[in-house]
Formats: structure tokens, sequence, C-alpha cells
């Protein structure tokens, strides 16, 4: 079960009879794009019901409700999901060891399902069928609300002002945004002079849009908000131990704690060492390339923690067909397909790959670098006597190898005959 909702003080069931007017729920943050949404959605005459996710983002949401009755929603809705978010979204992502194009900890992209999911059940209890968000008609996010919306409640309609004419003939960019936000006297924390965009959980922080839309342009030292700069990161390196159960992370230092607060110390340790910071492109699922500055500390650790216990914990087969199907579950999470068949399907090898990998990692973080320096599991595959160049008393005989080769050469040595009949052929 989820975390209850916070609500405000009007119930829901009053809510939804306050009016004869449909009523929409918005996924709101009380940024710029979602505040000036409910103001639009209000003149376009349906009742908004403001639906907030706290998933770890250090923001001061005490004045969500009364920033959210300013643009005109008549109510507001603050979830706290952070333990769902971690555990059922963080974790098994970072059990895949996924990483999208090889380097992106997929921070916003596991955040939107279980934002649309609670967005849905929302709905639900105050009577919608309507659900409206931010997101661009540019970007990847919108994919990702409206696939997790008509998997779980097919019937949704969905309001998505930016791909509405009548919305961004008005409101064509971000300046247009923060005038009409002034008009209306909507407090947001944006300003034209820096109008990059930024969304924050418990995983990482990113950052697009503005000066970041040149891919040459070095970010400002200045934008990043979790972590030091690994040149001015502490000076001595900091050994620290992960305890993993059955792939699960459940202890730092030997202090066991749930998923959220294991996610929040690792966040801290790799943000007084630099850790985490990536600036990339990538390919959006909408076609084009996107530049993306991201921060991810805590993730970064995990991760690192985690993909070596598995090769101490996992047999070779397995790894390999676990490697060639992360980069799938990576696809599938960015472009948003978390409820379906193959994903299902996906989790389902997942779970089975894990049973074993339970153990500690040791790592060493310096100035940016997670350097993993030992690991030990009662799960272990590795056998000293038989690894070992010494005098291995029985436990493998060498002499075995010479057939093992043979046989495995076999298939090159045909191949290499024809070619060689092939040749002389030819020279006839």
């Amino acid at each position: 079960m989820a975390p209850a909702a916070r609500r405000s003080s009007s119930s829901a069931s009053t809510a939804a009879r306050r009016s004869d007017r449909e009523r929409v729920v918005l996924a709101y943050s009380g940024g710029l794009d979602t505040s000036i949404i409910v103001r639009w959605l209000v003149e376009q005459g349906y009742d908004v019901t403001c639906f907030c996710a706290d998933l770890g983002q250090r923001e001061d949401m005490s004045g969500l409700r009364e920033k959210a009755a300013r643009a005109g929603a008549d109510q507001c809705i603050i979830a706290d999901l952070r333990e769902e978010f971690v555990r059922d979204f963080v974790f098994p992502a970072l059990a895949w060891n996924a990483r999208y194009e090889n380097r992106y900890l997929l921070g916003t992209s596991l955040a939107r399902p279980i934002i649309a999911k609670h967005l849905v059940e929302t709905a639900r209890r105050v009577g919608a069928t309507t659900i409206a968000h931010g997101a661009t008609g540019k970007g990847n996010d919108q994919v990702r609300f409206e696939l997790t919306a008509y998997a779980l409640m097919p019937e949704v309609k969905i309001i998505a002002p930016w791909r509405d004419p009548a919305f961004n003939s008005v409101i064509k960019g971000r300046a247009e945004a923060i005038d009409y936000a002034k008009a209306h006297g909507i407090p947001v924390p944006v300003t034209k002079r820096q109008p990059w965009s930024s969304d924050e959980n418990l995983l990482h922080i990113s950052f697009e849009a503005g000066m970041l839309e040149d891919p040459a342009q070095r970010p400002l030292d200045s934008m990043a908000k979790l972590t030091r700069p690994p040149a001015k990161a502490a000076a001595k390196a900091q050994s620290v131990t992960i305890d993993f159960e059955a792939g699960v992370p459940v202890a730092i230092d030997g202090k066991k704690m749930g998923p959220a607060k294991l996610l929040a110390a690792a966040n801290e340790l790799g943000a007084a060492h630099g850790i985490g910071r990536i600036d990339i492109v990538e390919s959006r699922f909408v076609g084009m390339k996107s530049r993306g500055v991201y921060e991810t500390p805590g993730g970064t650790i995990l991760w690192a923690a985690h993909q070596d216990l598995e090769t101490l914990t996992v047999g070779r087969d397995l790894l390999h067909t676990k490697d060639t199907l992360m980069p799938r579950f990576s696809q599938m999470a960015y472009y948003g397909f978390w409820y379906c068949e193959e994903m299902e399907a996906l989790n389902a090898f997942l779970s089975v790959s894990q049973r074993q990998v339970s153990g500690r990692v040791t790592l060493e973080l310096y100035r940016g670098n997670v350097m993993t320096v030992g690991r030990s599991s009662p799960n272990s595959l590795y056998d000293a006597d038989i690894a070992s160049m010494e005098d291995d008393a029985g436990a493998y005989d060498q002499q075995d190898a010479t057939g093992f080769i043979r046989l495995q050469a076999l298939p090159l040595r045909v191949a290499a005959r024809r070619a060689a009949r092939t040749a002389k052929r030819s020279r006839r």
C-alpha cells in the first residue's frame, strides 16, 4: 500500500460535487509550467484538483496548496511517495544495472510512472476521468505520463496544454509563460535570465533547456545543487561498505535502513565526493537529440556496488544474458512502458537473477570516482582453490584445457579448411 496522501481541508468527495463542471486532475509541481496550466484549465471551464508527488525533491511544499489556490485550483493533494518510489522503481532499475544509452541512470524516467499511477488513482477517488500534465510536445515525459495512464485507466481523457494550439498560440515558450504567470500573480522560481529547467527527486536532479540547448556550452558551476565539484571535494578518500540482500541494498557501513533513507544516505556520501555528475546528449523517444546535465550521487554508488557484487554471485551465462536484456529494460523504462507485459516478463527474469545477489561490497570514494576495493558473499561462486595460480591440489586439472580448446576450435578449423578449398578453386 502506498503512504496515505496528505489532503487539503476540503474532502475529495466535496470537491467533486462543488459544481457541474468537468473535473480534471493535474500533475502539479508548483513550477512554471504547471502553475500557469492551473490558471489556463480554470479559464477553459474546468474544476482543477492538483496532485503533487513527494519523491524526495528538496522543496518546501508547505506553500503548494496556497500557490495552487492562487492559480485557481480548488483542491491540492500532496502524497508522500518516497518509500514506494525507491523500493518499487529505483531499486529494480539498480538491480538491472540499468543505464540508458550506457550512461543515464534514468532518474526522471523512473519518476514518471509512479506519478502517473497515483494521478490515475486520485482521479478515481475524486470522480474524474480526465487528467492533465505540463509536459511539452517535444519531450519524453508526455509519453511516459500518458502510456502509464492508458495502461491503468483505458477510458482516461488526457489534456496536454503544450500540444493544444489554443494554449501554445498564446504561450509559445518559457518567456511567454513567465509573462503569463506574472500577469496572473503566480509566483514561479524561474526568470528569463536563468531559464533552464530542472527536475529533482531522491535519485537525481536534471537540468535542461536555456543555455544547455547549445551542447558545446559548458554548464555553469553554480548550476549544481547536489554535488561538490570533484576538484573541491573531500581531499581524502573515504571507504564505505554496501550490503545487499537478493539484489536490494539494505545497509551502508553495517547500518540497516529502509529504501528511501538508504538512498538519501548514499546521496550524502556521493555529494561530498563530487560523484555522479554527467553531461550527455541523449536520444529522446520522440526522435530528437537532447542535451541533459544530471547529478546522481547515491545512485552512482549503489549502481557500482551492485554491478560488482553480481560478478561474484551470478553465473557467467546468466550474467551475460542479463547484460543483453539490460538495454531493453532501460529503453522500456526511458520510453514509458513501465506497465506492460514485456516489462512484467523482464522483471520476472530479474527476480530469478537476483536470488543469490547477497553480500557486501567495499568501495572507495574519491573526487568523482567510485572504486571497488573488495567484495564478499555467502553465495560466492569464486573458489580460490580453483582460481589460484599456485598449486591447486587437484581442484583443477590443467590438462583438461587441451581437449576443451580443441573442441572450441573445431568450427574454426572447419571454416578455415573450407576457405582454403574455396581459394584453391578460384586459382584454377
